[in-house]
């Protein structure tokens, strides 16, 4: 049974989605992956939202381009968190109307909001707010935020022996 819902409005959305679905696959967390259109299945869409929290779904990163509307529908349907990832698509205003439509959400309607083709910083945000309850996954959160800190201090002995 999967965790986490990804889900994208256009299959044009994948290569940045994808980077989700890998950040969540080296966490050890399930996950389902979808393209669900706001605008061209809004039934689907309903559907969906309606849904996800009975089949085990325990927060949905919903990607989406253009106007994307996804991201808030989606919230404003379901009691999950919901993580919008604003994607620079090819009818875009160079990502922007994508992250503004994100991020500017009516009160009551919270999507928290990652940067443009932001897709691995929601796929770790879904894992921390699942890891609140599993300690394993908590676990292997701290694990991975360890060895980025590591990779960091390999940098920081690079530059530093470089520079003598």
């Amino acid at each position: 049974m999967a965790e986490v819902g990804i889900i994208m409005g256009s299959k044009s959305d994948l290569p940045v989605m994808q980077k989700a679905a890998d950040i969540l696959k080296e966490l050890g967390i399930t996950y389902e992956i979808t393209v669900v259109s706001a605008h061209r299945t809004p039934h689907r869409m309903v559907k969906y939202a309606e849904e996800a929290s009975d089949r085990g779904i325990k927060t949905i990163i919903a990607g989406a381009g253009g106007a994307a509307h996804l991201p808030g529908m989606v919230a404003s349907i379901t009691p999950l968190p919901v993580i919008g990832v604003p994607v620079k698509s090819s009818n875009s205003i160079d990502g922007w109307d994508s992250v503004l439509s994100i991020l500017q959400m009516p009160g009551g309607v919270p999507v928290a909001t990652v940067a443009l083709d932001g897709a691995k910083n929601a796929g770790i945000l879904a894992a921390q707010i699942i890891g609140v309850a599993d300690q394993k996954v908590r676990e292997r959160i701290i694990s991975y935020k360890a060895h980025l800190a590591d990779q960091v201090m390999d940098m920081v002995k690079d530059v530093e022996e470089g520079n003598k």
